[in-house]
């Protein structure tokens, strides 16, 4: 079936804040643990052996440290073993099709003539001029085995669909989170012009189609069974309710994944409003089933600008209801907030925030004087660091690529712009695949890495006339700029890992000589006056998220962070933090790394006394510097 695929509504810039000195401040103030930080990362009462689900046996537990009452993280006294890890079956899948038979092949007598008949059918006409109705026959659909609607029926309208193959809405089997099912018959009304309500009658939420709800819950579903140690950690400390009165405010991508994180956050007790940092990374079915759970979401794919701040004031400002904690990935956030509406950091007691742009935003803020509330920066958590922008953006890079623009990787040349985590992670995939890899950095020591690795570090205009593939992943603005642009070959590839839309110059590239051509979802060709073009992905936003998805169980070590930090910084008593950012303890680092080894088997060496006497360590952690990145 062919799909056809119309342009979103082209998203303007997002308001910035200029990137200036953007180095912590020096030493990072001490961390402490607050008791609610503690008890939820402490085993449950009488818990000795992890639970075992029925279908499997149990991986070998992983050791889990203990930590002593707050406000110092004293050396514990034994590691308990690790949590369980709560799974959930997978979603029936449906029952398979008959194999299709072939239809009936009709033969007529040579001496026959056929004739359409009126109503529909066909007459044979004999010599003599006699007409009889011809027998009629059967024709047979074709059938697939995991699709019940026919295979050429065609939707009477067609709008806009992300998705790259034909799903029937009477389909029972769950379907890939590569893209998001939109209901072609009310695609082209925007989701802020419907009144929509869920099944319990309630209306505080914006999303694309509200009934899209059961598919995005087996999308829920399918990731708990990636997020071990966020399963667990839910497992753990609800009963307890560590965030109970807690008014989370988010700003995240919505996915599958960030949905368990959202209902991990309510059974821990605190209540949840969210909105998405990305106009296209949206899930509109997991969207869809949040708001059928009750969570108040404001976001489907493919927003505009002014449906994005929208949607962020939406969840800020309503009537009765005013947050005291923020999640934000991006800081954009926290930036609506401290503009439109100040008065509100009074009842804040912290901000999480997970991404580098993000994270710089809070530093400028803090160097400033302008940082109203204490801010614990989790992107800068080895688990995060290591795990989420090294190892998923080591396997997204590829899948984005591939499903935008089903090219072959080998012996492509690529300039990937920055060679921290994520451009680290880039390289290393790309060069797997057989591409000649340059690098441009500004940092010294990550350049000489990249020399280290293999990598030919070159400035971007030495290269710009001839790679096939330009890959920013800075978190700076501007790294690609219109003379860049301007100087590229033709077909040039051009995408951004870094969480901000800032870094490719898109916005130079909006003139009257230049004519945008969509392609397909996420892909436009940016066409010169001589017939040149270049193929920009996203719009120069977030390609794996926009374009594709990112390893679930990456996710969940970075989701567990973000929950703990919440916990702690909720939890800690007045005083404790001042209006500051601070890094998390690689005791918390280490407990969330501990809780994913059973998915491995994975098996700890414990130290002995002497090695750890010899050492200087405590046999149970941190075994680690809390400077260590």
């Amino acid at each position: 079936m062919s799909v056809q695929v119309v342009s979103a509504a082209a998203a303007a810039k997002v308001p910035e804040v200029e990137l200036k000195d953007l180095s912590p401040p020096d030493p990072v103030p001490p961390l402490g643990m607050s008791s609610a930080a503690v008890a939820a990362m402490a085993p449950p009462a009488g818990a000795g052996e992890p639970e075992t689900p029925a279908a499997a046996p149990a991986p070998a537990p992983a050791s889990a440290p203990v930590l002593a009452p707050a406000p110092a993280l004293a050396p514990a006294a034994e590691r308990p073993p690790a949590p369980g890890l709560a799974t959930l079956s997978p979603a029936t899948a449906p029952p398979a099709g008959k194999v299709p038979q072939a239809s009936a092949m009709k033969r007529s007598d040579p001496h026959h003539q056929h004739q359409r008949h009126r109503d529909g059918g066909e007459a044979l006409v004999s010599p003599d001029g006699t007409v009889t109705e011809a027998p009629r026959t059967v024709k047979k659909q074709i059938q697939f085995a995991d699709q019940k609607q026919e295979f050429n029926k065609r939707p009477t309208k067609i709008g806009r669909r992300s998705l790259s193959r034909s799903i029937s809405q009477s389909s029972t089997d769950s379907y890939s989170s590569a893209a998001s099912y939109t209901d072609s018959s009310d695609d082209e009304t925007s989701p802020r012009d419907k009144q929509q309500k869920n099944s319990k009658g309630s209306s505080d939420f914006c999303v694309k189609n509200i009934k899209q709800a059961e598919f995005g819950r087996r999308e829920i579903e399918i990731a708990e069974q990636e997020m071990p140690a966020l399963m667990a950690l839910r497992k753990r400390a609800q009963g307890e309710k560590p965030l109970a009165g807690a008014k989370i405010v988010g700003c995240t991508h919505i996915t599958a994944q960030t949905a368990v994180l959202m209902e991990t956050l309510s059974a821990l007790g605190a209540q949840c409003r969210w909105a998405a940092c990305n106009i296209y990374s949206t899930l509109n079915e997991v969207a869809a089933a949040l708001a059928e759970s009750g969570f108040p979401v404001f976001a489907w794919k493919g927003e505009s600008e002014d449906d994005f701040w929208w949607c962020i004031d939406r969840c800020v400002n309503v009537e009765g209801w005013q947050p005291n904690m923020i999640l934000d990935d991006g800081g954009d956030l926290t930036h609506w907030i401290y503009k439109k509406y100040p008065n509100m950091f009074k009842k804040i007691k912290g901000i999480v925030e997970e991404s580098v742009t993000g994270v710089h935003r809070l530093y400028q803020l803090s160097k400033a004087g302008k940082l109203c509330v204490p801010a614990m920066n989790v992107n800068d958590s080895v688990t995060k660091q290591k795990f989420d922008n090294l190892y998923c953006c080591r396997e997204s890079i590829l899948d984005g690529l591939k499903r935008t623009t089903d090219m072959m990787f080998g012996g492509k040349q690529v300039v990937v712009c920055g060679y921290g985590e994520v451009g680290k992670g880039c390289c290393a995939a790309l060069k797997a695949m057989g591409s000649i890899v340059y690098v441009t950095e500004i940092d010294p020591i990550c350049a000489l890495q990249a020399c280290m690795d293999g990598f030919r570090l070159v400035k971007l205009n030495e290269v710009i006339r001839q790679v096939d593939i330009v890959i920013t992943c800075t978190g700076n603005k501007n790294v690609v700029t219109r003379e860049h642009l301007d100087r590229m070959k033709n077909s040039c590839i051009v995408c951004n890992m870094g969480h901000s839309n800032t870094e490719i110059d898109v916005a130079s590239l909006r003139t009257p000589e230049l004519t945008w051509e969509r392609v397909r979802s996420q892909v436009d060709h940016v066409i010169w006056p001589d017939g040149k073009r270049i193929v920009l992905l996203a719009e120069g936003r977030l390609l794996n998220l926009s374009c594709s998805t990112v390893p679930t169980f990456v996710l969940s070590i970075t989701a567990t962070t973000q929950a703990l930090a919440l916990i702690e910084l909720y939890n800690a008593p007045e005083g404790r933090y001042k209006q500051d950012v601070y890094l998390l303890p690689k005791k918390m680092d280490e407990y969330v790394a501990s809780l994913h080894l059973p998915t491995f088997d994975a098996h700890l060496t414990e130290l002995t006394d002497e090695q750890a006497k010899y050492l200087g360590l405590n046999k149970n952690g941190p075994f680690k510097p809390n400077y260590y990145r």
